[in-house]
């Protein structure tokens, strides 16, 4: 299996001991995953600045941010001061998406687009040229601990081809339901980074558990 990006969702963290889980993340994974959501475009709230602020501060990886918001403009500058390398931005929240992608890039942060599952892939086809990542979510946004969608590997086939079409340097990052019984069908797909959250915080072993969907045995 190809070495694998590994981005921990601390949003399954334990936030009683938040501190010594990042430092599990920090010492490990490639990427520190923050998943955004205002209870408007998902049915649930996260967490806002002053956690985010804490979590930068003490970070030694970069900080994605997955905005699941709507009129995600208002947080691109804001994030950027907090120290955030990355945002990703959903299709179905922006009605001028290339407007959202180039105010991301002026900033001087990578930008992706995330599509929802039942998104088709062929609405990246002219944003993709611009973007850096691709965000294919293999659940419904909103909730962690769902089950990776099964036709989700067949998308993720389908987004490397627009890639290898458009821009071979984007990257496809899988975000919902990873885990060990499935990280290989997902990396032979196309997939270059894995958001992971229950099944590295929910395991014995969070450390181990990110070593071994990266693919590395130590």
């Amino acid at each position: 299996m190809k070495r694998m990006i590994v981005a921990p969702s601390i949003l399954s963290a334990n936030f009683l001991n938040l501190e010594a889980d990042l430092k599990i993340v920090n010492e490990n994974a490639d990427i520190i995953h923050l998943d955004i959501m205002d209870g408007v475009f998902v049915p649930n709230l996260s967490y806002g600045t002053p956690v985010i602020k804490a979590i930068t501060k003490v970070a030694k990886l970069p900080v994605e941010a997955h905005l699941m918001v709507v009129e995600p403009q208002k947080f691109y500058k804001t994030y950027k001061e907090l120290g955030i390398s990355s945002i990703s931005v959903h299709y179905e929240a922006c009605t001028h998406l290339d407007r959202d992608i180039n105010l991301i890039k002026e900033l001087e942060m990578k930008a992706g687009v995330a599509i929802n599952p039942h998104t088709d892939e062929s609405v990246l086809k002219n944003i993709i040229r611009v973007i850096d990542y691709v965000v294919v979510m293999s659940v419904n946004p909103g909730f962690g601990g769902q089950s990776y969608i099964p036709y989700s590997t067949e998308k993720i086939e389908r987004v490397k081809e627009l890639i290898e079409k458009y821009n071979p340097e984007c990257k496809i990052e899988i975000d919902g339901g990873v885990s060990l019984d499935n990280i290989e069908s997902i990396a032979k797909a196309g997939g270059d980074i894995v958001v992971a959250g229950n099944s590295v915080f929910g395991s014995k072993d969070p450390a181990q558990t990110i070593r071994e969907l990266q693919g590395i045995n130590r």
